[in-house]
Order: structure tokens, then C-alpha cells, then sequence
């Protein structure tokens, strides 16, 4: 080993340590799906392309259409969320509006059960570990601890949101026939 670059390896696992548990998350989350998506196109044998045929959605059931509206508005908020100034009014309004738009896709989560046919699946644990931690979120504001709500709201809006968005998106889940072809 030489000396000389030691200094630069150690910067790297210094900034490696720091990052956060959300950064963490996203990162492992992203690594699994994209083996589990490279694997299940390797074994189907054809590349996808992109194309958009709601046709799926609107054939499936109303749970599956209330999640997939709900869940939208969520992302669709919860961005706006984390990129607009925070502690106004309207930041207030949209924080409400993303909770219930929130505690709607988790709740009616439970009504969907597509993977295992007859009974939850492990992804129902997010949904109810996001239907807890809604309030904390909201607690942790109203005490003011800001510093808590932020992390809070941003490690459901990443694990619920992202996270989620990312594993219905896998090759022959609905979200992929939806915006994919193969």
C-alpha cells in the first residue's frame, strides 16, 4: 500500500460514514431492485420499452385505483414539499394534504393483496409502519421539534414513496405494464 494515497482512502470512508440513513436506504433499495429487475428481464430475454396504456389501472379493482391516485398526489405534494420554504402557511396546508394523502395509500394498501393472493405480503409492513409513524411526524411538529419532523417525514416520504415506487415498478408488477412494453 502506499503511503501517499492514504490520506485520499480515508476521506472516502470518512464520506461513506456520513451519509445518511435515508442516502442508505436509497442506495441499498436501488441496488436490489436493479438486480431483481436485470435478473427478470435476463430470464424473460427481451429489453423494455417505454410506453404509456392505462388500460391495466383502469381494469383493476378500486382499491388498486384509489392507491395508485393516492399515491400520486403524494409524490406529487411531497416533492413540492421538500423543495418549496418550509414553516409558512402553505407549507402547513400541503403538509396536512400530504398526510391524508399518505394515510389514504397506506390504508388502502390493505385491500390489495395481488402478491401472495390471499394474504399480506411483506410490503404491508411499510404500509403500517407509515401509518404509525404519520403521527409521530405530526407530534414531533407540534412540539416543535423541527429537527425531528423533517427526519420524520422525509424517511416516509423516501421509504413509503420512493422506496415503494421503485419495487411496484418491477418487471411484471401492473406499475410496469403500465409504463412498459416488453
Amino acid at each position: 500500500m502506499n503511503l501517499a494515497h492514504a490520506p485520499a482512502r480515508l476521506a472516502v470512508v470518512r464520506r461513506i460514514r456520513r451519509l445518511s440513513r435515508t442516502a442508505w436506504t436509497l442506495l441499498i433499495a436501488i441496488t436490489v431492485y436493479t438486480a431483481i429487475s436485470a435478473l427478470t428481464l435476463i430470464d424473460i430475454g427481451r429489453l423494455p420499452r417505454f410506453r404509456f396504456d392505462p388500460q391495466p389501472l383502469i381494469e383493476s379493482g378500486i382499491a388498486i385505483q384509489i392507491h395508485v391516485a393516492a399515491a400520486l398526489a403524494t409524490l406529487a405534494i411531497g416533492i413540492y414539499l421538500l423543495c418549496a420554504p418550509k414553516g409558512f402557511r402553505l407549507h402547513r396546508t400541503f403538509g396536512w394534504a400530504w398526510v391524508i394523502c399518505m394515510a389514504i395509500t397506506a390504508g388502502s394498501s390493505f385491500f390489495i393483496m395481488t402478491l401472495f393472493q390471499s394474504f399480506w405480503s411483506p410490503i404491508h409492513a411499510l404500509s403500517a409502519w407509515t401509518l404509525l409513524g404519520l403521527p409521530m411526524g405530526v407530534a414531533a411538529v407540534r412540539r416543535r421539534d423541527i429537527k425531528r419532523h423533517r427526519g420524520e417525514m422525509t424517511n416516509m416520504f423516501v421509504g413509503g414513496m420512493i422506496v415503494a415506487g421503485l419495487f411496484a415498478l418491477l418487471p411484471g408488477r401492473l406499475m410496469w405494464h403500465i409504463f412498459f412494453a416488453v
